[in-house]
C-alpha cells in the first residue's frame, strides 16, 4: 500500500472512530498534499514528495514544541508532541548516530570524497539513496566530521 493510500485509509478510520487529534493531523496532511498538487499543475505526487511533506510537518511540530516549552506552555507542547507522534508513524525509520556515520564513511569511499570541499558529493549521494530517512542537520554535521578526520 502506498503512503498516499495509507494516509487516506487512516483518515477514514480516524473519521469513523472520532479520533479528533489523528483526524486533524491527517486532514492537514491531505490539505498540504492537495496544495502541492495544485502547485505542480496536477502532476501526480510521488512517495518522496509525500515524505517531504510529512517531514516538513514534523519539523514544524518540533519547532512549536520548543517554542511552547520556552514560553512555559506545557499544555500546548503536549498537544504538539501528540501530533508529532502521529506524524512519525508515516516516516521511515530514521538513520542516526553510528549507523549514519558508517553510511557516510561508505558513501565517502564510493564517491571518492576526501576533503570538506567534497561534502556536496556525499550529501547528494545520501539524498539519492536515503531521502527522508535521516535528519539533514545531523547528516551535515556527520559528513563534516568524517571529512575533517580524513
Amino acid at each position: 500500500m502506498s503512503l498516499s493510500q495509507r494516509l487516506e485509509s487512516d483518515y477514514l478510520t480516524a473519521y469513523k472512530s472520532k479520533d479528533a487529534v489523528r483526524l486533524s493531523v491527517l486532514r492537514l496532511l491531505k490539505t498540504a498534499m492537495k496544495n502541492l498538487l495544485v502547485e505542480r499543475l496536477q502532476k501526480p505526487l510521488e512517495e518522496g514528495d509525500i515524505l517531504d511533506l510529512v517531514a516538513k510537518q514534523c519539523k514544524q511540530r518540533q519547532d512549536s514544541i520548543a517554542q511552547y516549552t520556552a514560553a512555559n506552555r506545557p499544555d500546548l507542547a503536549a498537544k504538539e508532541e501528540e501530533e508529532l507522534r502521529i506524524l512519525k508513524e508515516y516516516m521511515p525509520e530514521q538513520i542516526t548516530g553510528d549507523a549514519l556515520r558508517a553510511l557516510v564513511r561508505e558513501l565517502a569511499a564510493e564517491t571518492g570524497a576526501a576533503s570538506p570541499k567534497d561534502m556536496g558529493k556525499i550529501m547528494q549521494a545520501l539524498t539519492a539513496k536515503y531521502k527522508g530517512q535521516y535528519d539533514g542537520k545531523e547528516a551535515s554535521a556527520v559528513v563534516r566530521d568524517v571529512l575533517a578526520a580524513g
